[in-house]
C-alpha cells in the first residue's frame, strides 16, 4: 500500500472548485436518473419503429441489471485508482451507450446498447457520493448529499414530460442524443475542477472476484426481474439462473476469504454501522419502490384519473422529499443528531405508508391520499442523505469508496426486490379473483365498480406490505450506533479534495 506522494503538497480545494465539481456531479446524476424515466414515455413509439413487443421489458431490465451489478465495482476501483479516472470512465461509457442507443436499428441492438449505458450509469451514484465525501467538510455534507434526493425528485417529474415532448416533436432517438451535450459539459467541468489528489493505494485487481460478484448479481436479478413474468417460476431458464446464482455466490464467499485484496473486503461487514445502514437502506427502498410504482396504476384504474393527471398526483412526494432534504441539510445536521433525524424520518414514512394502505382500502379520496404521499416523501428525505454520511465516517478512509458504493448497491437491490415482490402480490390478488391484468391495466377505459374494488384491495395490500417492511427497517435503525461527526473527523482527517 503506497500513498500518493503529492498529497501533502496539494493546495487546499477552493469553494469555487467545490461548487463547480458539485454542479457537474449533479448533472451526471441527473443524466442517469432522467434516462430511466424519460425512456418509459417513448417505449410505445420505439416498439412501433423497431418491433419486438415480446422483448419490451428488456429495454428497461438490461439497463437496471447492468447498473446495479456494477455499482460495487466502481467503489472498489475508485479506492484503487482514484475518483477522477473512474468518473470519467463511467461518464464516457454512458455517453457511448447513449449514442449507440440512438443509432439502434432493431430491438436486439437497443437492448444491448442499453446495457452499455447501464455499465456507465452504475458508477454515477456511488462515485458522486464518494467525491462529495472527499471534498466537503463534515458540517456541510448533509446539505450537499441532500441535494442528490432533490435531483432524483426533479428528474422523476421532468422525465415523462420531456420524453413525450421530444418523441412527438423530434423522434425517440433524441431522448438518447440529448445526453451528449449535457454529458460533454459535465465532462469538461469535472476535468477542469476535480484536480486535487487524494490518498490512493496500490492494489492488485481481483478480476475473478469481480466476475463472480457481477455474475452472482446478474443471475439473481434475472430471477427476480423475469420470474413469473417473462418466464414461469418453474421454467428451466429460471432454475438455471437460480442455480447459477447459488453456485457463483458460494464460490464468491470462499474466494473472498482466500485472496489478500478481494473486490469486496470481508472486513467491511465487520463494521456494525455499515451492516445496519445497508439493511435499513435495502428495506426502506424495498418498501418505497415496491409501493410507489403502483401510484399511477391506482390513480388511473381506481380513481379514474388520466395518465397526465395521475403523474401530477405523485408530485407531492417529490415536493416533500425536496423540502425535507433541504431542511435536513441547512438546519438539522448542524446539531449533529443524525440518528434522531433518521428515526424521525422513518417513523413519518411508516405512518404515511399505513395511512395510504388504509385510505386506499377504505376508499378515501385525494384529501387523505395526497397529504400521506407528501409525508412519505418528507420522511424519506430525512433518511437517505444522512445514512450515506454516517457510513462514510464509520469506515476507514481506504474502505470509504467501496463502502459507499455497496450502500448504494444494497439500496438499488432492495428497490428491485420491492418492485418484484409487489408485482407478485398484485398478480396473486388478481389471479385469486379471476382477473387478467394484461386485459385491464393500462387499457384507458373506466373499469366496472367490482373490478375497481379488486384493484383497490390488491394495491392496498401492496402498501400494507410496504408498511411492514419499512417498520422492520425502523426497528433495525434503532440498532445503529451514533456516529459523532466531529469525533469521526478528528480520527480520520479529510483529504483536501478528490482525485
Amino acid at each position: 500500500m503506497t500513498q500518493n506522494p503529492h498529497l501533502d503538497t496539494a493546495s487546499p480545494v477552493t469553494e469555487r472548485e467545490i461548487r463547480s465539481v458539485y454542479l457537474s456531479l449533479m448533472a451526471v446524476l441527473g443524466l442517469g436518473a432522467l434516462d430511466q424515466s424519460i425512456v418509459a414515455t417513448a417505449l410505445p413509439r420505439i416498439v412501433a419503429d423497431l418491433g419486438g413487443m415480446a422483448h419490451l421489458s428488456w429495454v428497461v431490465t438490461a439497463y437496471v441489471l447492468a447498473s446495479t451489478a456494477t455499482m460495487p465495482l466502481y467503489g472498489k476501483l475508485a479506492d484503487q485508482y482514484g475518483r477522477r479516472p473512474m468518473i470519467f470512465t463511467a461518464l464516457a461509457t454512458f455517453l457511448i451507450g447513449s449514442v449507440l442507443c440512438g443509432l439502434a436499428r432493431d430491438m436486439t441492438e437497443l437492448i444491448v446498447f442499453r446495457a452499455v449505458q447501464g455499465l456507465g450509469s452504475g458508477g454515477f451514484m456511488p462515485l458522486a457520493q464518494i467525491i462529495i465525501g472527499d471534498l466537503v467538510a463534515p458540517q456541510d455534507r448533509a446539505k450537499r448529499q441532500g441535494s442528490i434526493a432533490i435531483v432524483f425528485a426533479i428528474t422523476s417529474i421532468l422525465g415523462p414530460v420531456l420524453g413525450g415532448v421530444m418523441t412527438d416533436l423530434l423522434s425517440w432517438h433524441w431522448i438518447f442524443f440529448i445526453n451528449l451535450p449535457v454529458g460533454a459539459l459535465a465532462f469538461w467541468a469535472i476535468a477542469r475542477s476535480l484536480r486535487k489528489p487524494v490518498r490512493t493505494h496500490a492494489h492488485r485487481i481481483d478480476y475473478l472476484g469481480s466476475v463472480l460478484l457481477t455474475g452472482t448479481i446478474v443471475a439473481l436479478l434475472l430471477v427476480l426481474a423475469l420470474g413469473g413474468t417473462e418466464w414461469p417460476w418453474d421454467a428451466p431458464q429460471i432454475k438455471v439462473c437460480a442455480v447459477l446464482a447459488a453456485v457463483l455466490g458460494t464460490w464468491l464467499v470462499f474466494h473472498l476469504r482466500r485472496v489478500p485484496e478481494p473486490v469486496l473486503p470481508p472486513d467491511l461487514f465487520a463494521n456494525r454501522v455499515f451492516n445496519v445502514a445497508s439493511i435499513v437502506m435495502a428495506l426502506t427502498f424495498m418498501g418505497l419502490m415496491g409501493a410507489s410504482v403502483f401510484f399511477p396504476l391506482f390513480f388511473q384504474l381506481v380513481m379514474n384519473s388520466s395518465p397526465a393527471h395521475s403523474g401530477m398526483m405523485t408530485v407531492p412526494m417529490m415536493v416533500g422529499m425536496i423540502v425535507s432534504s433541504t431542511l435536513n441539510g441547512r438546519v438539522l445536521s448542524r446539531a449533529n443528531k443524525y440518528k434522531q433525524v433518521q428515526v424521525g424520518g422513518l417513523t413519518v414514512a411508516v405512518l404515511a405508508f399505513g395511512v395510504l394502505a388504509w385510505g386506499m382500502d377504505s376508499g378515501q379520496g385525494y384529501s387523505v391520499i395526497e397529504p400521506a404521499i407528501f409525508m412519505l416523501g418528507a420522511g424519506l428525505g430525512l433518511v437517505m442523505p444522512n445514512m450515506t454520511i454516517v457510513v462514510q465516517y464509520a469506515l476507514p478512509l481506504q474502505r470509504r469508496g467501496v463502502g459507499t458504493a455497496m450502500l448504494t448497491f444494497f439500496r438499488s437491490l432492495g428497490g428491485l426486490l420491492g418492485v418484484t415482490g409487489s408485482g407478485a402480490i398484485l398478480a396473486h390478488q388478481l389471479h385469486a379473483h379471476g382477473v387478467a391484468a394484461a386485459a385491464t391495466a393500462g387499457s384507458g377505459v373506466t373499469l366496472a365498480p367490482a373490478l375497481q374494488a379488486v384493484y383497490r384491495h390488491a394495491i392496498a395490500n401492496i402498501f400494507g406490505a410496504g408498511t411492514i417492511i419499512v417498520l422492520v427497517g425502523l426497528v433495525v435503525l434503532l440498532l445503529l450506533p451514533h456516529v459523532s461527526l466531529p469525533e469521526a473527523a478528528a480520527a480520520q482527517p479529510q483529504p483536501p479534495a478528490a482525485e
